[in-house]
């Protein structure tokens, strides 16, 4: 009779999530301060829309580094005042809002394809255009936009205060702690831990590299502090590609080697400079002293304090210039299936749901298209548990708002409720989906009360609206879109491992460049790849079955595949310091057996057995490679 294990994973906290104070006093001073002012000024609806606002603002602020934390508040503003001017327009106009917020929600369902801002940016532009045309706002129509956008605006002010103290800290801190991830790595080598280790240092240098790389975008010349951050960046990676070299063979490292690196990330996060010194015991085979070579290498560049600004390559290639990325995007979005079915689906839905509530003569609001919203959200897990967990989520929300908005009398006592409940925003939105729409509920109620004054009438109606967006989503969102009952990594899985067989070719193949910086390039683009893959398998894990079954059959596949690229890069470590090339035949065959295991994986969503030999020397460099692709191609499914 125990609930299933989808939902549970969903209602379960997740663990060791540390509460951002600093966000907590923030999203407390943001929503609560413009209801005062609102109050003071006897104009609490100017109030309450401006601490709405605030909120998208809060929910945006998502960033560690000052310049992402710019682009993820002040962005998404523009859209959300863009959203609220388009819903004012056809506030009342039944049919006429209906078209207008169903073309809105394939906007923005195609935006939210493209990256993290634009999703937010999506989000506030529906969300807004949905509130507009749900609720009487001021006029005339350009006083809710600008009340918006200057909520929004103080939760950015307040955010950068600390800028002059914190400028570079953020960077700075990302890099120490991929150095600390590194050194986990190194310390975990040879045991069963490696895997998981290995997963933390990929997505801390995804973190680093994209903090970095962004930064650098904006100028047109080389930042001193930026160029010596990029510098301790890249001089990591020959260690990242020397343990899977020690992790193959299975060698324990000396306690010293992973307690060097742990000195290197001090030494960064304090910006130290000066001659390092490095106590490390002799290597004693190829893996060993490429390890070595690579952290003496690294304690150099950690400690110089000026290295050479045309002598620092970025590992991923810089972005390109804002005009060609905006072009780029756009070909991409308007010409991409998965934007487009994305965008028509969530249209279908908002235009069910403002139907619903324009159209029928039935007690509803804009809550139900809101919910729609909420829970068709790409990017925050599956839609089927969201639905589930936003209905949870809502009930607990709606418990904590009854009382407030039965016992608390309208005026200056929402001011401290605020306080209070604005804080639980960002302490529970770590947690999971049902605890931040829990904690976003009654914030969202409270400030709707002062616009339209229901006072406790507000509670039951919406629980009802919300399980009737939630019900339009698992018929027209979900049940109805084949996509829906199919695990979607398949193609994304065997693209990896088409890359995968391009980058032996780059680290073995005869009479190809050898260039170390592309086959870094090469290796960190499969890293980010397999990184988004196991984000979908998760995302399908939380299924209810027969889709999350499925997911679980092709996960020892993900795993396998990752193997795969570590031993690749252990192959080509051991051959940079000493070990003998691999025979040409050698490697092409183990690229003719990759390139055979991503068809199979294309041309199927039940995983085959098959047995493969691969001959090659026991004691070569590529030997566990060879292990490990035969190991891949033999994985079946349970239901074959």
């Amino acid at each position: 009779m125990a609930p299933p294990a989808w939902l549970l994973s969903g209602l379960r906290p997740k663990p060791s999530t540390p509460i951002a104070w600093a966000g907590v006093v923030r999203a407390s001073v943001s929503l609560a301060a413009p209801l005062a002012v609102g109050f003071a000024l006897d104009r609490p609806a100017y109030g309450a829309l401006v601490s709405m606002g605030a909120l998208s603002g809060v929910i945006g602020d998502t960033a560690d580094a000052y310049r992402m934390r710019i682009l993820n508040i002040a962005v998404p503003q523009l859209f959300g005042a863009l959203g609220i001017m388009l819903g004012t327009l056809v506030y009342g106009t039944g049919w006429g809002a209906v078209a207008a917020l169903t073309l809105v929600g394939l906007v923005s369902g195609m935006m939210s394809t493209i990256g993290a801002v634009a999703s937010v940016s999506g989000l506030l532009l529906l969300l807004n255009a949905v509130v507009g045309a749900g609720l009487p706002m001021p006029q005339p129509w350009w006083v809710a936009p600008l009340l918006l956008t200057v909520g929004g605006l103080f939760v950015l002010t307040l955010t950068l205060l600390a800028w002059p103290l914190r400028r570079k800290l953020p960077e700075r801190v990302a890099v120490a702690d991929t150095y600390l991830a590194v050194a986990d790595l190194l310390a975990a080598a040879g045991t069963d831990a490696y895997e998981e280790r290995r997963q933390a240092v990929t997505q801390s240098l995804n973190t680093s590299y994209d903090l970095i790389l962004a930064r650098r975008a904006r100028y047109h010349g080389r930042s001193n502090a930026m160029v010596r951050l990029l510098a301790q960046l890249n001089v990591v990676i020959p260690l990242v590609e020397a343990a899977p070299a020690v992790h193959v063979r299975r060698l324990r490292l000396p306690d010293e080697i992973p307690a060097a690196v742990r000195e290197l990330a001090v030494a960064v996060e304090e910006s130290r400079t000066g001659r390092p010194e490095l106590t490390l015991p002799a290597p004693d085979s190829p893996a060993t002293r490429a390890v070595d070579s690579a952290l003496r290498h690294a304690a150099v560049v950690v400690h110089k304090a000026d290295p050479d600004p045309y002598n620092v390559d970025d590992r991923l290639g810089r972005p390109a210039v804002l005009g060609v990325r905006i072009r780029r995007t756009t070909r991409d979005v308007l010409f991409s299936g998965a934007s487009w079915r994305y965008g028509l689906r969530l249209a279908l839905c908002i235009g069910l749901a403002q139907a619903l509530t324009s159209l029928i003569p039935v007690p509803r609001s804009y809550w139900v298209a809101l919910t729609v919203t909420f829970v068709l959200k790409p990017d925050f897990g599956s839609v089927f548990s969201r639905a589930v967990l936003r209905s949870v989520g809502t009930a607990a929300g709606l418990v904590i708002a009854a009382p407030v908005l039965a016992a608390v009398p309208m005026g200056w006592w929402d001011v401290p409720v605020m306080v209070v409940l604005a804080a639980l925003i960002p302490a529970l939105t770590a947690k999971g989906y049902a605890f931040q729409t829990a904690a976003i509920t009654p914030v969202i109620l409270l400030l709707s009360d002062l616009l339209n004054h229901q006072g406790f009438h507000l509670v039951w109606p919406r629980f009802l609206d919300s399980l009737i967006g939630c019900a339009i989503v698992l018929v027209a969102g979900y049940l109805l879109w084949p996509e829906s009952w199919h695990v979607r990594v398949g193609h994304r899985l065997a693209d990896a491992v088409a890359d995968i067989a391009d980058y032996v070719a780059c680290a073995f193949e005869p009479g190809s460049s050898g260039d170390r910086a592309e086959r870094v390039r090469a290796r960190r683009r499969i890293y980010r790849d397999l990184s988004v893959v196991r984000s979908e398998f998760q995302r399908a894990l939380t299924e209810p079955p027969p889709v999350g079954t499925r997911a679980a059959a092709w996960w020892p596949l993900v795993v396998a595949v990752e193997r795969i690229v570590d031993a690749t890069t252990a192959a080509r470590v051991r051959v940079n310091h000493g070990a003998p090339e691999p025979p040409p035949a050698e490697v092409a065959e183990v690229q003719r057996q990759l390139r055979e295991l991503a068809e199979g994986i294309r041309a199927s969503e039940v995983l085959v057995e098959v047995r493969t030999e691969l001959p090659g020397d026991e004691e070569g460099v590529l030997a566990p490679l060879r292990q490990e692709v035969a190991a891949a191609r033999a994985i079946a499914s349970p239901q074959p």
